[in-house]
């Protein structure tokens, strides 16, 4: 209500002072709670800016590294430049592609496997860079992920970010969903190798207390300036007090409360996971790493389709009830329930009626299959 209605048009740092500088200290002081490296600071080399969605960050950050790369190399190679993913990655990647005039045909979408959790392989990118320089092409952008949309899958940024430093790929790290995790000590450690990376977005609008829009952007290196004008830093001109509000949570709930609501919707979600692993009738099918179960209901036979017909129908009942709304995702041909706890009035009397509301509904469906 209080952005909206200072209505200030904050694309530069003289029509707007206040907004400009609060949001370099707004976001200097997330990426000292995410312990990310100096280089990302506005009071060092880099910095941050409030995108409207890690849609925009991604597009803003690829836009960055091809125009780096068209510079060194001419404008002629464009239809050269490969970008890399997983076959995890949000679907943002190919629209940003599409826009910055990326050829279709020159976007690896690197194939995942269950037994590394859906996590995107060092050695399937190291692969596929080699072979596309063979062939005369030129790797540009790695979008690594921490906290899949499908499974919450992280990717092993050390190790991708050593390969994409040896041949001076621009290296974006992805953390929309899980990045609020990292605030507590526990699981920093996914985001270990950031300090490789060119760039880092998360979304506080996800799971940071934060109303939409709210996505937080930081990058290694910015050119030299005096002060900031955010106007460059983003697709549109014009841009909202989006600070304003970041700086409220920090400062409404501080940094204890904040990690003290992370760790009770992990918690409700492991309390999920157990209730579903005590009964056979269901199987957990990827790790919980942060507030997601991902499972499925087995049909008497082990006949896939029909095992994905069972949890197609299960969903339907489950979301006809009008008590909960779950998704669904498709990992490995398998048809999958996505459970994920992230309201800030869910409590566990939410979560064992949720379970009720599965098993009888399973109950139901398994008796007329």
């Amino acid at each position: 209500m209080l952005s909206a209605g200072f209505n200030l048009v904050a694309f530069s740092w003289i029509t707007s002072p206040a907004a400009t500088e609060l949001e370099m200290i707004v976001l200097d002081w997330l990426a000292n709670l995410l312990k990310l490296p100096n280089d990302f600071l506005c009071k060092g080399p880099g910095g941050g800016a409030i995108q409207g969605t890690a849609s925009e960050a991604l597009l803003v950050v690829l836009l960055a590294a091809r125009d780096r790369i068209l510079r060194e190399i001419g404008n002629d190679a464009l239809g050269n430049l490969v970008v890399y993913g997983s076959d995890q990655t949000h679907s943002s990647l190919k629209k940003a592609c599409q826009i910055a005039g990326i050829h279709p045909k020159n976007l690896r979408l690197l194939r995942t496997k269950s037994y590394n959790e859906y996590a995107l392989s060092p050695e399937s990118l190291a692969e596929a860079i080699s072979h596309d320089i063979a062939n005369g092409l030129i790797p540009f952008f790695l979008c690594a992920t921490v906290g899949t949309t499908s499974s919450t899958a992280v990717d092993p940024l050390l190790a991708l970010g050593k390969i994409t430093k040896r041949y001076r790929i621009w290296f974006h790290v992805d953390a929309a969903y899980a990045g609020s995790a990292c605030i507590c000590p526990e699981y920093r450690h996914h985001l270990n190798g950031i300090e490789e990376a060119d760039s880092f977005n998360m979304n506080c609008h996800k799971w940071f207390l934060t109303n939409f829009d709210c996505s937080a952007l930081w990058i290694k290196a910015s050119q030299g300036r005096t002060v900031i004008d955010y106007k460059d830093w983003e697709i549109p001109l014009g841009r909202r007090f989006r600070s304003l509000k970041l700086w409220m949570v920090l400062r409404l709930y501080g940094v204890e409360n904040l990690q003290s609501y992370i760790r009770n919707h992990i918690k409700l979600a492991q309390q999920f996971e157990d209730l579903v692993a005590q009964d056979t009738r269901f199987e957990i099918v990827a790790t919980r790493t942060f507030s997601l179960v991902c499972f499925r209901l087995l049909p008497d036979n082990k006949n896939e389709e029909d095992a994905n017909k069972l949890n197609r129908d299960l969903l339907d009942a489950v979301n006809s009830s009008g008590q909960i709304y779950i998704s669904h995702t498709v990992l490995s041909g398998k048809y999958i329930l996505r459970f994920v706890v992230g309201a800030p009035l869910t409590e566990e009397r939410h979560i064992v009626a949720a379970w009720k509301l599965f098993q009888e509904a399973s109950s139901s469906l398994l008796e007329n299959s």
